[in-house]
């Protein structure tokens, strides 16, 4: 369980969904990767649970930029909350090829910029950055809370 104790948030996700995140990720090495986050907060808001992930159907990927659309991705999220009305997006991850997981000035502004979209139903929009830096994996687990980004521990 990851946790931001200031703000007494805390979120968890499942082994199996972040080893096919990084097995994902991987496959595209040495380009950025990346996709939307489905999941559910508590009904306290305090407690994110990251369920799934939903690829993007159209994208553009380089070693240090992703960028998705979002073409078909609403009949999925559509087939998510038919399944389990409780499960929405949640965030956005993607990967850091060759870098650390910390949110570049482009990624913060991405995520304030979901955060302020009034189509989005999320006030609080997470973040998951996969950093391989030196044969090493770094997960970043993020919030956009009250207009800050914060990072979960």
């Amino acid at each position: 369980m990851y946790r931001i104790k200031e703000l007494g948030l805390t979120l968890d996700i499942d082994d199996d969904l972040i080893s096919n995140l990084l097995d994902i990720g991987k496959k595209h090495y040495p380009n950025e990767f990346g996709g939307f986050l489905i999941g559910y907060y508590s009904e306290s808001q305090n407690h994110l649970r990251i369920t799934d992930t939903i690829l993007p159907n159209k994208y553009k990927g380089t070693p240090y930029m992703f960028e998705r659309e979002t073409i078909g991705v609403e009949s999925k999220l559509k087939q998510f909350y038919t399944q389990n009305p409780k499960k929405y997006y949640v965030g956005e991850w993607h990967t850091h090829p060759n870098n650390l997981a910390i949110p570049s000035a482009v990624d913060i502004k991405a995520v304030k910029s979901i955060a302020d979209d009034p189509e989005v139903s999320i006030k609080n929009p997470a973040l998951l950055i996969i950093g391989y830096a030196n044969n090493k994996i770094e997960l970043g687990f993020y919030v956009h809370f009250k207009n800050k980004i914060y990072r979960y521990e």
